[in-house]
């Protein structure tokens, strides 16, 4: 049997266009058939060209100031990659991550996938799938006979409703985040998790 490898992560950005906002935290975990092999916590900042809007920090609970301050984006980038290339071969097509996250494919992917181009890297085929696991899709699924009830499909509501405990206070920070989309994640596909 082939080995799965998934790649769940989360992002905070500067806003909600790739095209011109930028990544500033970029978190989660690769998991190898089932298993945890390593979590990342990646702070950027973001490309010099990006706007940065003051309602995506506020969302983030950082300021210009912090994110100005961390390393920047193309030593992230590298790093970046150095995690990756421990986990995927990036010449062997068959030697890929599935990207996982909440919304990702309609929003975090598109960042990732920029960021990669910003940094004049074209290969982000090499280490991901196509099509990815968007846990918000999932939990739709999952949902479906008491999604009319629900408030709304954030993150935190769909947690609540699969029996999540969750800690507002840390809401929005991709590292959390990430732990809860992967606790969700395991309850609608089914699989046995621990928060």
């Amino acid at each position: 049997m082939k080995t799965v490898k998934k790649f769940f992560y989360d992002l905070e950005t500067t806003g909600v266009d790739p095209r011109r906002n930028g990544i500033h935290q970029l978190a989660g975990c690769i998991e190898i058939d089932g298993e945890i092999v390593e979590s990342f916590n990646f702070k950027v900042a973001p490309n010099p060209k990006a706007i940065i809007e003051d309602e995506a920090l506020k969302v983030g609970g950082v300021t210009l100031e912090q994110i100005q301050a961390y390393d920047v984006m193309d030593k992230v980038f590298r790093k970046f990659k150095v995690l990756l290339s421990k986990y995927c071969d990036p010449y062997d097509k068959s030697d890929k991550m599935y990207l996982v996250g909440y919304n990702n494919a309609h929003f975090d992917d598109s960042f990732l996938r920029a960021w990669f181009t910003q940094n004049g890297d074209s290969y982000f085929g090499s280490w991901f799938h196509a099509g990815s696991l968007d846990v918000m899709v999932l939990a739709s699924q999952y949902l479906i006979e008491r999604r009319h009830n629900m408030p709304n499909f954030k993150l935190m509501s769909v947690a609540r409703e699969v029996g999540i405990a969750i800690d507002e206070s840390k809401l929005h920070d991709a590292n959390y985040d990430i732990l809860i989309t992967r606790a969700v994640y395991n309850i609608v596909t089914g699989i046995d998790f621990e928060l």
